[in-house]
């Protein structure tokens, strides 16, 4: 039987480059829409952080994570910024255009 980590792990592998989307967009397509933490702790767990593409998973804001896990703060950004993600001036993604539609 597969684990919640598991169902997360494998959503969050269909995320297209140049996409992201929200804890809760991925805790919904994992089975269970009250996950978003969970996801969270997945994703600072990822057993495989150049497969599994952690970096494209932000807040409902659009924001990123305050101390990525997988090579400090700016890290997130400079990954997704390499995949043409564009981002407000507020530092969120510009979610109108990188939103991933979960198909």
């Amino acid at each position: 039987m597969e684990t919640a980590f598991e169902r997360i792990y494998a959503v969050v592998r269909r995320i297209p480059r140049g996409k992201v989307a929200t804890y809760g967009m991925i805790a919904q397509l994992a089975g269970n829409p009250r996950w978003a933490r969970a996801v969270g702790y997945a994703l600072h767990a990822n057993p495989e952080p150049g497969v599994i593409p952690c970096h494209r998973v932000v807040n409902r804001f659009g924001g990123l994570a305050p101390a990525f896990a997988f090579g400090g703060a700016d890290r997130q950004r400079e990954l997704l910024e390499a995949e043409g993600v564009t981002f407000h001036a507020d530092g969120n993604v510009i979610l109108s255009e990188h939103l991933w539609n979960g198909l």
